[in-house]
Formats: C-alpha cells, sequence, structure tokens
C-alpha cells in the first residue's frame, strides 16, 4: 500500500521540484546568453575581449562585446523575459490556453506608437523617439480597455474589448503603411514590425529596463490569486480574492512590461504563448508556480531566437519577429489540434 504525502510534505516537494526547475532554465539562459555573445558576423576571441573590456582598454574587441553584443544578449534576455511572464498572467488570468500578450492589444498599440515615430519622421530626429512612441502607444491601449470594457468587465469583454484594439491599431498601421511618403519609408516600417535586436545598445536597455521592472513588481505576487482563479471567479471570491485588484495589477503589469519590450524590439510573437504551455506540465498545471519559470524560458526561447537569426547565412538579415513566428505558427497548429482532440 503506497503512503499518501501530507500536504506539508507535497508542499516541500513542489519547491524542490520549482527550485530544480528554476535552476536548470537559469543555466540555459547563462549558456545561450554567453553563446550570444560569441556568435557574430564579425569573429570574436570571448576570453580575451572580456580581459580587455574588464581592463577598461579600447580595442576592437572590448568595443564589440561591450556595446554591441553583450547589450544585445541581455535585452534578448529581459524581452524574452517579459513576454514569457506576461504570457503566463494573460493565461492564467484569462483562463484561456491561447492567450497571449497581445491579446489585450498592447503589442499591437506600442507598435502602432513606434510606426507613428517612423512615419512623422520622429526617430530620426532623436533615438529616444521610438522607444517613448512604443511605450505610449501600450499604455494608451491600457487605457482604452479600462474605458471599452469598464471598471467590473467580465473576462469575455476584456478579451473583445482587445480584440478590438488589435483591430484598430492593425488599420491604423495598414493606413500608415499605404501612406508612406516613400518606399523607403515603408521598408523601415515593416523591417521594424518584424521584429529585431540588432543594433540596439545600452541606452535601449535603460529606455526599457526600468519600466519592465515596474510590469515584473506588478505581476510579482498574483501567483495565490491566479490559482484561485483557476477554479472559477465565485471561488476566487469566496477565497477572499479582490478580483478587481488583481485584473489591474496582471493587466497594468502586462501592458506596462510588453510595451517597454515592443517599443525597443519590435513586434515578437508566439513566445507569450509557447513558453508558458511548454512549461505548464512542469509545474503541475497550476498558474501560479508557472509565472518564474516562463520568464526564464521566454529569455531563453528569444536568445536561442536571436541567436538563429546570426546563424543564418541569407540577405537581407533573418528577422527576429520571423523565427520566433516560423517556431510558434506550427506550434499554435498543434495547441489548436490537441484542443479540438482533447474535447470529443
Amino acid at each position: 500500500m503506497t503512503a499518501v504525502p501530507s500536504e506539508a510534505q507535497a508542499a516541500r516537494q513542489r519547491a524542490s521540484s520549482d527550485m530544480g526547475l528554476i535552476v536548470t532554465l537559469g543555466l540555459l539562459v547563462l549558456v545561450l546568453a554567453l553563446a550570444s555573445m560569441i556568435v557574430g558576423r564579425v569573429p570574436l576571441a570571448f576570453v580575451a575581449a572580456v580581459t580587455q573590456l574588464m581592463a577598461g582598454e579600447n580595442s576592437t574587441a572590448a568595443m564589440i562585446l561591450g556595446e554591441i553584443r553583450f547589450p544585445r544578449a541581455l535585452l534578448a534576455a529581459l524581452v524574452g523575459a517579459t513576454l514569457g511572464v506576461a504570457g503566463a498572467a494573460m493565461q492564467g488570468l484569462l483562463r484561456n490556453p491561447l492567450a497571449e500578450p497581445g491579446i489585450l492589444g498592447v503589442s499591437a498599440s506600442a507598435g502602432l506608437g513606434a510606426v507613428i515615430a517612423l512615419y512623422f519622421g520622429f526617430a530620426q530626429a532623436s533615438s529616444f523617439a521610438l522607444p517613448v512612441a512604443g511605450m505610449a502607444g501600450a499604455l494608451v491601449a491600457v487605457l482604452l480597455t479600462y474605458v471599452l470594457a469598464g471598471r467590473d468587465a467580465s473576462i469575455l469583454t476584456l478579451i473583445l474589448a482587445g480584440v478590438a484594439l488589435n483591430a484598430f491599431a492593425g488599420a491604423l498601421t495598414s493606413l500608415a503603411l499605404n501612406l508612406a511618403p516613400s518606399p523607403y519609408a515603408a521598408l523601415e516600417i515593416v523591417f521594424w514590425l518584424l521584429g529585431s535586436l540588432a543594433d540596439r545598445s545600452f541606452d535601449h536597455v535603460r529606455i526599457a529596463l526600468p519600466l519592465m521592472v515596474v510590469g515584473a513588481v506588478l505581476l510579482a505576487g498574483t501567483g495565490r490569486a491566479l490559482n484561485a482563479l483557476s477554479l472559477g471567479e465565485d471561488v476566487a471570491r469566496s477565497l477572499g480574492i479582490n478580483l478587481r485588484i488583481v485584473r489591474a495589477r496582471l493587466i497594468l503589469g502586462t501592458a506596462v512590461a510588453v510595451g517597454a519590450a515592443v517599443s525597443v524590439s519590435g513586434t515578437i510573437g508566439f513566445v507569450g504563448l509557447v513558453v508558458p504551455h511548454l512549461i505548464r506540465p512542469l509545474v503541475g498545471h497550476e498558474p501560479g508556480r508557472l509565472m518564474l519559470p516562463s520568464a526564464l524560458g521566454g529569455a531563453a526561447l528569444v536568445l536561442a531566437a536571436d541567436i538563429a537569426t546570426r546563424l543564418v547565412p541569407v540577405e537581407p538579415d533573418l528577422q527576429l519577429g520571423v523565427v520566433t513566428a516560423i517556431v510558434g505558427a506550427p506550434f499554435f497548429l498543434y495547441l489548436l489540434l490537441h484542443i479540438r482532440r482533447s474535447m470529443r
């Protein structure tokens, strides 16, 4: 006869399992970050470059590492972590396995803000204009979501408001492409929307990081509420969860963090959809335990995808959003078929 573990033993087993998963994913992120700094079109003696950089030398290797590859790897990890944790938060909040950060219209609106900066030439006037416009677009999307859905919005109302915002932002982006003053301007907008981390610097990290941290702080601590919400809104209320505050924290946190990420990287899809799904079975399908592993998984996926853009020898360079879409779209179809089979 098999002994049934007590609640305390089960909690220790879950904590041990979570720690093992987090350490494994953390090591994977570290390895991929090192690979991201080594891989590139220009061969780099990594150890020598690190030594020269730490010694304060102005050698070519130290400049490539310190001003190009290190901020690019750091930004890839930050953007991926943001998209991963935001995807886990949205799937938990909406109790929908097909949800992702873009479902509330934040990604499309941040992209529209950046397109406006490109269209009217603000991006040429200042390097800060593009990310600032992207974040402004994301914040406007949050305000419009609350206005459209109302204070006590149901999950369905939130999704419908997000669909409307996505459609409207997409229409305005298409209008900007249609009315672009030159083919070069249209091409610049299209390439930005495809998503990339090429030519990013510490300026982009400094712009995006504070809002990513604000978003992460808002999302942190919502694990218990997400676990309760997975049992239904009535059960969550009976457990003392204030759904209005939880929704506000999750939506605002996702919008701020994802808006900051999109504003410096362009639109990178499917990370927030794929990563939580891959990790969910490893955390017992508990939304509250999914957040941190999803952040690390997202960082690993974007780092790997960004490395792939440099390894594929094509001209012009492969864009990051294209790689994640190539990986994510088949996974999305698999997910639909899996859900369809499980509903029979």
